[in-house]
């Protein structure tokens, strides 16, 4: 599985350095040798992160950077001794969605919960959520659209993993400089999905102001202008009509600075993509549209 990295502005407001002075710090101390993509960009892995808030600390104490830069040796040895989340495989996703299937069909909500902690713990947050939640929240709704799962066995089995993203996402660093607002459309009460981008964002070095399901239009525009958003994020799962459909991103259109762009996410937004292209707002693909959505 290839390794995660981040762009330079992102790994500066992951670990608090300035761009400035990481390129400082590596130009005159070597104290990093960040890789380069196919376009030339720096890019930073999460190890290259550790590091530089470690550094940053040092140097807060009062260390100066070229004694800290003596230190490196040292200070690799130390984050390299850290246990690192374990490589998931698709044996062990598979083993953890049977368990937590099998514990629904039971209705036994407490082995659900204690699967669901086994992930977590095992897993960084992003791969849990990628790799295990999001495909397990698949399958369950598919198995309820079937016939084979009750309401309740996939309200059970929804309530824990909500939990879990709600978990993550209170753990996630939010201090970025770019600030986005993320809610449901007027009468939508799927969040799911919004949970997950908000954990995305977050862990990109995005601010994220989460307002939620049922989230009236007025209020999210008024709550964007306020903050002075770079970016609106909203999620349409229920088919509320075009008309309405349309109506709701105006409204929000009408509040937002100009340049502020809309992105909208879920089956519905693919279902009326001609109006969000009318209205110059972006149809969120899944998957795809993450590199151009967190560059945006």
């Amino acid at each position: 599985m290839a390794e995660r990295t981040y762009r330079i502005h992102v790994a500066a407001e992951l670990s608090g350095v300035r761009v400035e002075l990481i390129r400082a710090w590596e130009r005159r101390y070597g104290v990093l040798t960040p890789k380069r993509t196919a376009s030339g960009y720096r890019v930073y892995t999460d190890r290259d992160v550790a590091l530089l808030r470690r550094l940053k600390q040092l140097t807060e104490e009062g260390v100066s950077i070229s004694e800290a830069a003596t230190m490196l040796p040292q200070l690799l040895t130390e984050l390299d001794a850290v246990p690192r989340p374990v490589e998931v495989s698709p044996t062990s996703v598979r083993a953890w969605m049977d368990d937590v299937l099998k514990a629904a069909e039971a209705l036994d909500q407490a082995r659900v919960s204690r699967v669901l902690d086994e992930v977590l713990s095992a897993l960084s947050p992003l791969k849990a959520y990628d790799e295990v939640l999001v495909p397990l929240q698949r399958e369950v709704g598919e198995r309820w659209h079937a016939g084979g799962f009750s309401v309740a066995q996939e309200h059970l089995v929804t309530q824990e993993v909500r939990a879990r993203l709600i978990s993550l996402l209170h753990a996630a660093p939010d201090k970025g400089r770019r600030r986005v607002v993320l809610a449901c459309f007027p009468e939508e009460q799927h969040e799911l999905g919004l949970l997950g981008t908000a954990l995305r964002m977050r862990h990109a070095g995005l601010s994220v102001t989460l307002l939620g399901q049922r989230t009236p239009a007025v209020e999210v525009g008024r709550v964007a202008r306020q903050l002075g958003a770079n970016m609106v994020g909203l999620s349409a799962v229920t088919d509320p009509g075009a008309e309405a459909f349309e109506e709701t991103l105006a409204r929000i259109q009408e509040d937002l600075p100009e340049g502020v762009p809309i992105w909208v996410g879920g089956p519905v937004a693919r279902r009326y993509r001609t109006v969000c292209e009318r209205r110059g707002v972006h149809v969120f693909e899944e998957g795809d549209d993450w590199p151009r959505l967190l560059e945006a």
